[in-house]
């Protein structure tokens, strides 16, 4: 079973609480200024019994948050938006770091009224897809629209803590995150999952040797006991996928890596050293996988520092992969600036 992303799990407790008919409210950052521990896009669910599903601060906010939301002082009649370290002091009894601010639209939700609309965005998001939500503040109009591409969060309008200071508009796009297709169950892949999870990471490991992955120890990760080229197929062809080849079987590693080559995984490796990567790349040309699709393969993966540990290991491929995500959102927020 696929696990679910941050932000499809806070949207399914929202779910639950308002089927259950518990008055909640679903708090966005849609702007930081200097150091903030959040990223914008983040969600915090909470309701009137004060659980809380989620984060904005690491816990610098949320106590404050959630005691003006059950006294009814905050977001009773409809979305507002809230600044979080406007003044020096208020950066230090929230405990933001240096210069910190967070700016936050509140949304309450009282009743039934829109559960529909947040059971398709995670719907929308099961089904490995991008949905974009508008909503106008502080009216509560809601919007949907289907998206092939994820987008980065738009506000429209002036940030303050009070709502009569014209139309704001919140977009924002709901998609999958990035899955770590790993093909192996050994140390190497152990360490990379552990540390993957907590980058947000839908971890996969696939091995069709089954006395291996029997004694797999890493908890919330999919396992997959089957030959790596139809789990590919299965699992991960889109564009937010990466695939990484750990086994040092070359009847099993090759045999996923000529299937990854036929998807739009943004990211394709395989361990080894430098010899070992040479032979695997002369092997891939006899067995006729193109020169262009080989040129696709980082190997040997992970950033070069000298990793000699499987935990060192893991830290390399890892740093990769995060320096990739980055450059590759960036180019493509270039692209739609562009476009």
């Amino acid at each position: 079973m696929a696990m679910e992303n941050a932000d499809q799990q806070v949207l399914r407790e929202l779910c639950h609480w308002l089927r259950d008919g518990q008055p909640s409210w679903l708090c966005t950052v849609v702007k930081t200024w200097g150091s903030s521990p959040r990223p914008i896009g983040s969600l915090l669910a909470c309701n009137r019994l004060g659980q809380i599903k989620g984060s904005l601060s690491g816990g610098c906010i949320e106590d404050d948050l959630l005691e003006r939301l059950t006294a009814g002082t905050l977001a009773t009649a409809g979305p507002e938006v809230m600044v979080y370290g406007v003044s020096q002091a208020e950066t230090e009894r929230f405990g933001l770091p240096c210069g910190g601010q967070l700016h936050i639209v509140i949304e309450p939700f009282l009743d039934e009224t829109h559960l529909e609309t947040l059971e398709t965005i995670v719907r929308r998001i099961e089904e490995r897809g991008c949905i974009e939500r508008s909503l106008k503040i502080p009216s509560g109009q809601m919007t949907l629209v289907e998206t092939e591409r994820f987008k980065h969060l738009h506000f429209e309008g002036e940030f303050s803590n009070t709502t009569d200071s014209g139309e704001k508009t919140l977009t924002q796009t709901f998609g999958p995150r990035h899955q770590l297709f790993l093909i192996g169950c050994g140390q190497v892949s152990q360490y990379l999952a552990e540390m993957a999870k907590a980058l947000d990471y839908h971890v996969i490991v696939c091995d069709p040797r089954p006395h291996l992955m029997e004694q797999w120890p890493i908890e919330g990760v999919q396992l997959i006991t089957s030959y790596p080229d139809d789990a590919i197929r299965a699992q991960a062809t889109d564009a937010l996928s990466a695939v990484i080849a750990l086994t040092h079987d070359p009847r099993i590693d090759d045999m996923g890596l000529m299937e990854a080559f036929n998807t739009d995984a943004y990211f394709i490796g395989a361990m080894g050293s430098t010899r070992t990567s040479a032979n695997r790349r002369a092997r891939l040309l006899e067995l006729e996988v193109s020169e262009q699709d080989i040129a696709r393969l980082h190997a040997p993966v992970g950033l070069p520092i000298g990793s000699k540990t499987p935990a060192e290991i893991a830290v390399a491929i890892l740093a990769q992969l995060t320096a990739l995500r980055s450059t590759a959102s960036t180019l493509q927020a270039d692209f739609r600036a562009a476009s």
